[in-house]
């Protein structure tokens, strides 16, 4: 329904959100599980990712801790959104798509989603602190990462990418220690590939999809060229899968009582299609919304479940 003054209900005419009327409690709550960001959530499943390798899975402790581990991340994570969409609610304001946030639209204010971020974080290193002090600064480190990008790295071409990267590896250490188990060179090294590749790839996507007003929406859209995206996502894929495949010989090596450590090996295989493929989506200029590739596309879904069963059969047989 169109308003008094040609205004489209919700959006006042300089681009501001309407509010004349304020959102009721419901709303409210809506919004902030909205902008908590639930789907995103499945990044956290890296905190598995370590304890899995280990073989430690199947022992209660190690079980239980690792799911805390995600459950606090979780908590985290959402705390961090919070923070994120708050210093950026201007910028979202003028995104095509992001203007739909709760923040920005107006329905979550600002006020409440920093003062909902704050709790969460700090809860979240507290309690993490309690489950293993370790864990708890790993949490700790995560936070002062999170606060310098929303607030100074994402301005700064190449930084911007790493710091997001920093938060996927973040996730496989945190997992690591909460348990605790060692955690091998070769392991941090696929990670931190793999998470560059992904974010990489959103850059690449977002660049491709908001055009000339891209500069408007993250500043360092406006400096990077398609030419230096491309090639950091071709050196990230690569030295993904080389990381990888190095991983798999070293743990044939390391696990000496497996009978089967082929399956370490054969595990190469749904890695590399699994890493071409997305290399592809991304190439598509579907890169945009990774989290929505992992839960929606299907060939990912069947290389990672046949990548699990090969590497399970490594760990746990």
């Amino acid at each position: 329904m169109t308003r008094p003054g040609g205004l489209q209900g919700g959006e006042a005419g300089n681009g501001e959100p309407n509010v004349s009327a304020s959102p009721g409690a419901a709303a409210v709550i809506r919004g902030v599980w909205r902008s908590v960001r639930v789907k995103q959530w499945t990044k956290n499943v890296l905190v598995f990712a370590a304890p899995g390798a280990a073989g430690v899975l199947t022992h209660r402790v190690a079980l239980e801790r690792s799911i805390a581990a995600f459950a606090l991340f979780c908590a985290l994570a959402a705390g961090t959104y919070l923070l994120n969409d708050s210093v950026d609610v201007e910028a979202d304001r003028r995104h095509p798509v992001k203007r739909n946030r709760p923040i920005a639209a107006g329905i979550v204010s600002v006020r409440l989603a920093v003062v909902l971020a704050v709790v969460l974080m700090v809860g979240s290193v507290t309690l993490g602190s309690f489950l293993r002090l370790q864990f708890g600064l790993v949490l700790g480190i995560y936070v002062v990462v999170q606060i310098a990008y929303s607030s100074y790295l994402k301005h700064l071409p190449v930084y911007d990418l790493t710091s997001v990267a920093a938060g996927f590896l973040l996730r496989s250490i945190a997992g690591a220690v909460a348990v605790p188990v060692a955690v091998s060179e070769w392991f941090l090294i696929v990670t931190t590939f793999g998470s560059l590749l992904m974010v990489t790839g959103k850059r690449l996507a977002e660049h491709a999809e908001l055009g000339e007003e891209r500069g408007g929406h993250r500043a360092t859209l406006d400096a990077y060229t398609t030419t230096f995206l491309r090639i950091v996502v071709a050196l990230a894929a690569t030295g993904a899968v080389v990381g990888y495949s190095l991983w798999a010989f070293s743990l044939q090596t390391a696990t000496v009582h497996h009978h089967d450590e082929i399956f370490f090996q054969v595990s190469i295989v749904p890695i590399l299609l699994g890493l071409l493929h997305f290399t592809f989506l991304i190439d598509s200029g579907k890169g945009a919304r990774p989290e929505d590739l992992v839960l929606h596309d299907r060939q990912l879904q069947l290389l990672g479940l046949i990548w699990v069963v090969l590497f399970g059969f490594g760990v746990y047989h």
